[in-house]
């Protein structure tokens, strides 16, 4: 491969939201998609509970709004909730003639599920592997289509704009362009660009940050810290959602249990086998997500037992195994009959609902850059996400970013003289030996202040160490030879210290941010933590502490 290549559109990525951008662009231009591992990994590929979209003849889109709306804790963006919900069903239909199969009952038509915070089964999944089916049916017709490159084991080390063609590290005059990316072959170890007159930034959340995750090894925040360091505005960094209901088990990662569980008659039981979600809401343990976590984390600690218990024992276990096969296969590989005995349970850090901000077509504010899925800030999900609006969301903005895209694809008629990547420096192995124990001291050091419960104290003393980690780390890669493990290294930093400082921020308690310290809702505080482009654009120069407010 030569040292530059030349696409309309690069999508870095390869989700749902990437390979549903994708397939749609490839009808009329090249395309091509980068993604740091296999194609199949992503976090699409590890959600178990569906897509929430309107079917039901009990259902309807105002339903379908108002419970998006409650969740989001007053903080979604009525007009964009109302777009996304309204598309839900042209969405399902077109997974469906890319080749997604999806559960079906009577007469052919689809099951939908029920999950927490929602009030009518809308759920369009494919048992409790939802995410597996549909990624294996976009795999399939990008892999088929002629005008899609896909391009394995490579990673975007930064985008491509007016600083690097300038060598500036000032704020430039009018918008902010991006010509696509430099990018890192795992293989090879070289960096290379990519030039495209389009770019869509849909690499994913940011789950890495912190010690227990539901989401793979790739979710460091690649996409956030790109972007932030371009100069794009980043806002609500604070909302990160944390799962509920995840597998406890000392010989096992964290697993996710579906949502679906609850909404198919779970109950949330402490050790001694009493329910206690009533206690907490009306809706019990289909609650919102952040009421739900906050309760497990509460009857932890007034317990001080390790975890709680997901029980479906009274579900019948035929029922169980045909709804749920793929968390009975895994928890039975435990020795955890889910039929037979309650599932032992803790929160996980699962969805990022903050991220790049964009406006209703996923375009940020940087010329030629888009954004679409976990990555992106749409204001759907306000300050906490309802269950399986996510998928729906990916592919309502990649829709919409492909179609305003396509209309200015032919006012980039050339590329700039962009220069070669410069890797000249020497690597130093004993000094990365010791740089790499940031990785895990920076997650565990969120997990512990950072986490589900916040106070002024945490935050502030969690803001102190990122920011001597982050300093460090950025030091390290001026003068490093880039590798895959520092470039996520350098990203899970930035992320990381970017949430703290959205979360000093807020000086509210409010969906999924909850701080002792101001314990209620403020509606003088602005809706979002924006970090603005004028703020963002010495990033990499930035001095953490400052910036951090401590």
């Amino acid at each position: 491969m030569s040292e530059v290549w030349e696409t309309d559109y690069l999508v870095i990525g390869s989700g749902i939201a990437g390979l549903s951008f994708a397939l749609r662009a490839a009808e009329s231009a090249s395309v091509a998609v980068i993604t740091k591992k296999e194609s199949q990994e992503s976090n699409t590929n590890y959600a178990q509970g569906g897509i929430a979209a309107v079917f039901d003849s009990d259902d309807s889109f105002g339903r379908h709004a108002a419970d998006t709306l409650a969740a989001g804790a007053g903080l979604c963006r009525r007009e964009t909730v109302e777009l996304v919900v309204g598309q839900g069903p042209r969405m399902v239909r077109e997974l469906i003639d890319w080749g997604a199969a999806f559960t079906t009952g009577s007469a052919g038509r689809l099951a939908l599920g029920r999950e927490g915070g929602h009030t009518r089964n809308r759920i369009v999944h494919a048992a409790d592997l939802t995410g597996r089916e549909i990624e294996r049916a976009l795999t399939e017709a990008v892999e088929a289509h002629p005008n899609i490159t896909r391009f394995e084991h490579h990673m975007a080390v930064d985008l491509i704009t007016e600083h690097h063609l300038f060598g500036v590290r000032s704020e430039p005059q009018g918008r902010i362009h991006c010509w696509g990316a430099y990018v890192l072959d795992s293989a090879s170890g070289r960096v290379r660009r990519f030039l495209a007159r389009v770019t869509l930034l849909c690499s994913g959340g940011a789950g890495q940050i912190y010690t227990h995750t539901t989401n793979p090894g790739i979710a460091t925040g690649d996409g956030i810290a790109m972007a932030y360091r371009a100069g794009a505005p980043i806002a609500n960094l604070e909302f990160m959602q944390f799962h509920p209901t995840t597998l406890y088990h000392s010989e096992a990662d964290s697993f996710l249990i579906s949502e679906a569980v609850r909404g198919h008659g779970g109950v949330l039981v402490d050790r001694h086998g009493h329910s206690f979600m009533d206690a907490y809401h009306d809706m019990g343990a289909l609650a919102p997500r952040d009421i739900v976590a906050r309760a497990i984390d509460n009857e932890l600690k007034k317990s001080g037992a390790p975890c709680v218990y997901l029980d479906v024992t009274h579900v019948p276990a035929a029922e169980i195994r045909a709804r749920f096969p793929n968390i009975h296969r895994r928890c039975l590989a435990l020795n955890v009959d889910i039929t037979r005995q309650p599932i032992p349970v803790v929160p996980a850090a699962h969805y990022m609902c903050g991220g790049v901000s964009t406006d209703l077509w996923g375009r940020t504010d940087i010329e030629g850059l888009y954004a679409s899925g976990e990555v992106a800030h749409t204001g759907l999900h306000g300050a906490n996400r309802l269950a399986s609006n996510s998928l729906l969301e990916a592919l309502v903005f990649s829709d919409r970013a492909w179609r305003h895209a396509s209309r200015r694809l032919d006012r980039v008629t050339g590329f700039p003289d962009v220069p070669l990547w410069r890797d000249d420096d020497v690597f130093n192995a004993e000094e990365w030996v010791l740089l790499s124990h940031d990785r895990s001291e920076l997650r565990r050091l969120m997990w512990d202040y950072v986490g589900i419960v916040r106070s002024d104290f945490r935050l502030k003393r969690a803001a102190r160490r990122i920011g001597v980690i982050a300093r460090e780390v950025e030091e390290f890669y001026k003068r490093t030879r880039v590798t895959e493990a520092l470039l996520e290294l350098r990203n899970i930093t930035t992320v990381a210290a970017l949430a703290v400082r959205c979360a000093l921020k807020r000086r509210e308690s409010r969906g999924l941010h909850y701080n002792v310290d101001c314990p209620a809702d403020d509606t003088a505080t602005p809706s979002d933590t924006v970090l603005s482009a004028r703020e963002t654009w010495q990033s990499s120069e930035i001095d953490w502490q400052a910036a951090l407010n401590v």
